[in-house]
Order: C-alpha cells, then structure tokens, then sequence
C-alpha cells in the first residue's frame, strides 16, 4: 500500500497520428490510492459441547436418550435404530401417497443394497428451540460409501421429533442397530422466530414416532 509521502510514476501513453505510440513523460503523483475497504462478514456461529450442554440445561436443545460420551467438540453423535423401511413400488410418483413397508433389523445385522432407497431413524428424539439443528453423516460412516440424507440435513427451530433417514450405499454393506451414523450441529439463528416447526399448520412432520416416515410431497399442490 502506497504510504502518504510516497510518489507514483505513470508514464502516459501518447497516440500519434502515424499509429507510434511515445511516452510523453512521467506523471508523479503526490496523493495515494484509496485503501481498499475492509468488508467484514457476519460468521455462522457453531455452538460448542458447552453451548449445546448450556442450552440443554435451559432446555433449549432436549436430547433423549442423551450420553455425555457422546457429545463431541462441537457435535452430537446420533445413532440408528433398528427401524428401516422401503418403498412398496419401484416407480415413485411424487404427486401420490407412496407408502412404504416397515422392518427391523436383527441382531446380526441388515445388508443394504444399492439402488434401493431406505428410510431409518435414529435411536435418539430431538427438540431445538432457538438453534437450526443439521444432521451430517459421520466420516466412519462415508467412508463405508453410506450416505444418511439425500437432501434432508437440515432441521428447523421448533423440530420435535426423531430424525428419519434417507439412506443409500454404494456397495452392499451391514449396518447393525444403535452403530454411530450421523453428528448433529446446531446454528445460532439471528431474529426472532415468528413460527417454530412445530406451530406450523403446513408442517408434514410433525407426529411423534420413532419409526422413519415416508415422503410426504403428495400433500403439496403442484
């Protein structure tokens, strides 16, 4: 950055008339350039395992069952249930009711396959009243090529619920029930919140159950 007392040259190009350009001198300059502001930008905060513990003694977040081993540095560690489901037909049709079948996996143990779309759950029911929650896999969990949400990683201030799972795998793998599958984060929202999820008239998820629940698109007009 050029300092107050500092001198710039700049030679001015002079177009003759032939075509020929020819430097006409050097300018100096005795005032600087404008610094370049400095543009600051507000920073999603990520609350830490002592904000969310805080917030958990206020009620803020609610967590059952909650293990304190399980909170991370930033995170908490969620887990499936034994609950899958799948699709009853192979088409979809978004504008229809497409209902799914329910199982529950044994002891020892589910093989998923590719190409089939598997709702879970997780073993854990939620509440977050004034922080956004996001559910993302767990790195153990991508590496075995398991993803845990197509599109649904995001919850909403005011979700009071168990979080169905929209799974899929690249290859066949086991899953087993309450093996570690997803890490909730919570956001700090600014401004005040109008209409928690759970007061919406045109929320689709808001019954409590602990089983995963299928696409609800149908109830839009479209």
């Amino acid at each position: 950055m050029i300092g107050e007392e500092s001198f710039m040259d700049a030679h001015i190009l002079n177009w003759t008339r032939t075509g020929r350009n020819a430097f006409s001198g050097a300018l100096r300059v005795k005032n600087p350039l404008p610094e370049t502001p400095v543009v600051r930008i507000r920073e999603e905060m990520i609350l830490a395992d002592s904000e969310i513990l805080q917030a958990m003694e206020k009620g803020e977040i609610v967590i059952e069952p909650y293990d304190r081993s399980c909170l991370g540095t930033n995170s908490y560690d969620v887990h499936l249930s034994k609950h899958l489901a799948t699709y009853r037909n192979r088409v979809l049709d978004a504008r229809e009711h497409n209902e799914i079948d329910h199982f529950e996996i044994p002891e020892e143990g589910f093989v998923l396959e590719p190409q089939i779309n598997y709702l879970g759950s997780t073993i854990e029911y939620t509440e977050s009243h004034r922080a956004v929650p996001f559910l993302e896999g767990k790195s153990s969990v991508g590496r075995l090529g398991i993803d845990i949400h197509a599109t649904a990683g995001k919850g909403d201030v005011g979700f009071c619920n168990y979080w169905t799972l929209e799974i899929s795998v690249k290859q066949p793998v086991r899953v087993y029930e309450g093996m570690p599958v997803g890490q909730l984060i919570y956001f700090l929202v600014e401004g005040e919140i109008l209409t928690p999820y759970n007061t919406k008239d045109s929320a689709k998820y808001n019954d409590k159950t602990p089983l995963p629940v299928e696409s609800m698109m149908w109830r839009n007009k479209f």
